[in-house]
C-alpha cells in the first residue's frame, strides 16, 4: 500500500510540472504557484483515501442486557413435604376406649419348643357405643407366635360389659423370651388398646428346652385397704395383700417388711405351677396414734433376693 501512496505523489508532481511546461516562458506568479503545489497535495490525500478500504456500516458493539431476578415478598413459599396419615372418624375414635381387667397365662411363664397355649385377656367396654363383632383384635407388634394376624372380635359387647378374648398360639422353637402385642380396630380401622394410655395388651413368654428350666417369681403386687373404710373408731386395721407371679414351680423364702420397722420374719411361699398366689398381713392401729404415711413391702430371700417397691398408704382418723 506504501508503494503505491508514493506512486500516485509522483504522477501527481510530474503532472504540475508538464503544466508548467507548457505555459512556456510565461512567468507565473508566486500566488499560482502555491495553489499548484496544494491542489497536487489535495490530489495525493484524496489518492491515500482511496487506497484505504472503507466500511460504510457502523462498528458491532456489543449489547449486554442484565435481567434483575425479582422475588416478590408476597409470594407463597413452598409447602412442607406432609406424608399421608390415615384419617380418623371422631365417631369411632370415641368408641376406641377398653380396660383390661384380667389375663392368664403369667408374664414369664415357661413353655417347652413348639408347646400350643391358649392366652385369655378379660376386656371389658368402657366407651359409650356397643361393639359388634365388625371390631376386630390384629396383631401389633413382637412375634405373633404362630396366630393370625386379624381375629373378628368373638360376640358383641355393650358399654360396661367384658368380652373374653382368647388366642391359641404357639412357642416358638428356638430357646428365648418373646413378646406378642395386640390391638383391637374399631369398623373404621381406628387401632385401640387398654388404659389411660390405650397400650397393646400382650402375652411374654419363656421358651425353654432344658429338662427342669430355671423358675423365679416374676411380680410381687401388694395392695392396701383400710377396715373399716372410713370412721374414726377405737382400732382401724389396715390389710396389705402381696400376690405372688411366678413362671414355673418354685418354693419362694419371703418376709413383710412395714414402715415401723416390724418385720414378719421368715416365711415360705410353695406354687406347684407357673401362676399367681396370695398372702396377706394386718396392721392394727388404735385410736389416738400418730397419723401420716405408713407402708408395707415385701422381701424375697430365695431362690433369687429381691426388695419389692412398697405399698403406701395414709393413716386417718376419719377415712
Amino acid at each position: 500500500m506504501f508503494k503505491s501512496i508514493k506512486y500516485l505523489l509522483f504522477s501527481s508532481i510530474t503532472v504540475s510540472s508538464l503544466l508548467l511546461a507548457a505555459c512556456g516562458a510565461q512567468r507565473i506568479s508566486e500566488g499560482d504557484a502555491n495553489a499548484t503545489i496544494q491542489a497536487a497535495v489535495a490530489l495525493t490525500v484524496a489518492a491515500q483515501n482511496a487506497a484505504q478500504p472503507t466500511n460504510t456500516s457502523a462498528p458491532i458493539q456489543p449489547i449486554f442486557t442484565q435481567t434483575q431476578v425479582q422475588f416478590s415478598p408476597t409470594g407463597t413459599p413452598l409447602a412442607p413435604l406432609i406424608l399421608p396419615t390415615k384419617t380418623v372418624n371422631p365417631a369411632a375414635s370415641a368408641c376406641a376406649k377398653a380396660e383390661l381387667v384380667s389375663e392368664t397365662i403369667p408374664d414369664g411363664m415357661i413353655f417347652k419348643p413348639g408347646t400350643k397355649f391358649t392366652k385369655t385377656w378379660e376386656i371389658k367396654n368402657v366407651s359409650n357405643c356397643s361393639w359388634t363383632t365388625n371390631y376386630k383384635i390384629v396383631f401389633w407388634d413382637g412375634d405373633v407366635l404362630g396366630g393370625a394376624y386379624v381375629y373378628n372380635l368373638p360376640q358383641a359387647v355393650d358399654p360396661g360389659q367384658t368380652v373374653p378374648i382368647s388366642l391359641v398360639l404357639t412357642a416358638p422353637k428356638v430357646d428365648d423370651t418373646y413378646k406378642s402385642k395386640w390391638m383391637l380396630q374399631t369398623p373404621d380401622s381406628v387401632e385401640f388398646g387398654v388404659g389411660e394410655y390405650s397400650a397393646p395388651f400382650y402375652t411374654e413368654i419363656v421358651v425353654s428346652s432344658a429338662d427342669k428350666p430355671y423358675t423365679d417369681v416374676t411380680a410381687v403386687d401388694i395392695k392396701v385397704v383400710r377396715d373399716p373404710a372410713v370412721g374414726c373408731i377405737a382400732n382401724v386395721n389396715y390389710i396389705a395383700t402381696a400376690t405372688f407371679t411366678s413362671n414355673g414351680p418354685i418354693v419362694v423364702t419371703y418376709r413383710w417388711l412395714q414402715w415401723d420397722g416390724n418385720d414378719s420374719g421368715p416365711r415360705t411361699l410353695k406354687m406347684a405351677a407357673a401362676g399367681t398366689a396370695s398372702v396377706t398381713r394386718e396392721w392394727k392401729f388404735h385410736l389416738g396414734n400418730n397419723t401420716g404415711t405408713r407402708w408395707f413391702g415385701i422381701r424375697i430371700e430365695s431362690p433369687v433376693p429381691h426388695d419389692y417397691p412398697p405399698a403406701e398408704f395414709t393413716y386417718l382418723c376419719g377415712s
